[in-house]
């Protein structure tokens, strides 16, 4: 057996050669350290180069230790002249996107076809716009519609694709790939196409404003929700809906066309067309860029409260147009729409654009909604109420109540005393020698409950007429309602008007 001390001194001989290991690991630590250090302090750069510029910039200052004084002031200069030189772009680019440079993908049916072609007459200009027609089956050219209608033809066949959604119809395939179709016909100088359905109406003077917020060049696809929430909820309110139109640029266009064949192979059980655009879209990572003035329009009745409480935006697109009343009354529906055209001739920015104002001498709240109608209210009405639109349309879903809606809305007024009196336009046209339009509504002459209030009767005034300037350029500004002012009338039973821009300080208030 070992003794205890012969133990410690076999231990301490054994540990020396560890400590002479440790030592010579930390000398050789230190020593790189110290040279990775100097080697650091020797190539820094100088102290007042900015730690995020450029590799372009750091070799220019290091360029400038180099060089001359002289040199180094002019390379200074010829910098400074570069900054100030604006990135050449090509000829595309640099012009601002027109009607020449949108080409329309329109869905049709060839059953529907003689009565909805007529809607499609009321916005399409063969001379200026570019677009085409696809339908399901042969249709016959009627004698008159030559040179007032795009070209039509007939789309592919999409028998190969599955289809499975037992309460649509497949008709959805051949619509979902019109955007696809067009791209291969192979236009030139096209820069957005624009989806419809054949009764869609498009505001295209508006529908260029928008689209030229855009960079054309780059992946976008606009459009808008339906009205309705449970709609939004069943398909999707990353979806633009395809009856309410909505544009897709021409490089997002040719990376749909390389996928969506395969792309619709996946979505069987899709109901509609314009979810399976959707659903491609989500696979190539481009949501919806919502734009309000699209309108789907996804409702029942009487459009009245919509139009007459437009959202602060340009109108692009109106549609359902077979289903919903007709938006003047007493005439038809292609003759209410021809009506509305009036006034778009003459300010495309502003038509359905509402201002509201007030008579204090009487106590009344005045909207004006531009081209389309005016409503005299008995009593004062905040601003924040009269914008939201009143419920004279029915939800999509019958049996659905207010709730139901994507927006805020109003209820009728059961009062019979704050019921509206409503002037719709009759007629229109501009003023050159002031440069103004000249807009004339006729009150509504229906029946009105006997009201109690003891005050000025709106029955009083017949027409209602409103002077505003063109404003071409209302949407280069940020959004803001005009304002209304009423003005000295020279004629009983006629109320005056003015609607423009705001002034500095000018509120809507009593």
């Amino acid at each position: 057996m070992r003794s205890p001390s012969n133990n410690a001194i076999v231990g301490a001989s054994q540990s020396r050669p560890l400590h002479k290991l440790l030592v010579w690991l930390m000398l050789f630590v230190s020593v790189t350290y110290v040279v990775y250090t100097l080697k650091l302090i020797s190539t820094s750069r100088a102290c007042d180069d900015d730690p995020f510029s450029t590799p372009h910039h750091r070799l220019a200052a290091v360029s400038n230790l180099a060089l001359p004084q002289n040199a180094t002031a002019a390379s200074h200069n010829r910098t400074a002249a570069a900054a100030n030189i604006p990135r050449r772009e090509s000829r595309q680019t640099r012009e601002t996107t027109d009607l020449r440079n949108i080409v329309f993908g329109i869905a049709a049916s060839a059953n529907l076809w003689n009565q909805r072609k007529n809607y499609i007459k009321l916005w399409y200009k063969p001379k200026a716009m570019r677009g085409v027609v696809w339908l399901d089956d042969v249709v016959e050219t009627q004698i008159g519609d030559e040179g007032l209608l795009p070209p039509v033809k007939i789309s592919s066949d999409t028998s190969r694709f599955p289809y499975t959604n037992k309460q649509g119809h497949r008709s959805a395939i051949r619509i979902s790939r019109i955007v696809s179709e067009t791209l291969r016909l192979g236009l030139k100088d096209v820069r957005w196409f624009v989806m419809g359905d054949d009764d869609t109406v498009f505001v295209t003077e508006n529908l260029v404003r928008v689209l030229r917020k855009y960079d054309h060049n780059q992946y976008y696809y606009i459009g808008s929700s339906s009205e309705s929430h449970i709609q939004n909820i069943f398909f999707s309110y990353g979806m633009a809906y395809g009856g309410g139109g909505f544009a897709i640029s021409y490089p997002l266009a040719k990376a749909l066309s390389k996928m969506q064949d395969r792309c619709i192979q996946r979505y069987p059980g899709l109901y509609g067309s314009d979810d399976r655009i959707q659903a491609c879209m989500a696979e190539l990572g481009v949501p919806v860029t919502k734009e309000l003035g699209f309108h789907q329009y996804d409702v029942y009745g009487n459009l009245f409260g919509l139009l007459a409480a437009h959202p602060v935006t340009p109108m692009v697109s109106l549609h359902h147009l077979d289903i919903v009343e007709p938006i003047f009354p007493n005439v038809t529906r292609v003759q209410a729409l021809q009506r509305l055209n009036i006034p778009i001739k003459l300010d495309s920015a502003a038509i359905l654009q509402q201002s509201i104002c007030y008579d204090k001498s009487k106590s009344w709240t005045i909207s004006v909604s531009w081209g389309f109608a005016v409503q005299i209210f008995r009593g004062v009405f905040s601003p924040r109420e009269i914008e939201m639109p009143s419920r004279t349309f029915l939800n999509w879903y019958r049996r659905a109540d207010y709730t139901a809606y994507a927006f805020n809305t109003r209820p009728v007024s059961r009062n019979p005393c704050q019921k509206p009196f409503v002037f719709y336009m009759s007629k229109a046209k501009l003023d050159r020698s002031t440069n103004q339009t000249i807009t004339e509504y006729i009150r509504h002459r229906v029946p009105h409950p006997l009201c109690r209030w003891k005050m000025a009767d709106p029955s009083q005034f017949n027409v209602v007429r409103v002077y505003k300037k063109p404003d071409p350029d209302l949407w280069s500004r940020s959004p803001r309602r005009n304002c209304c002012r009423i003005l000295d009338s020279p004629k009983n039973g006629t109320m005056v008007i003015d609607v423009g821009v705001c002034k500095d300080g000018e509120i809507s208030q009593l």
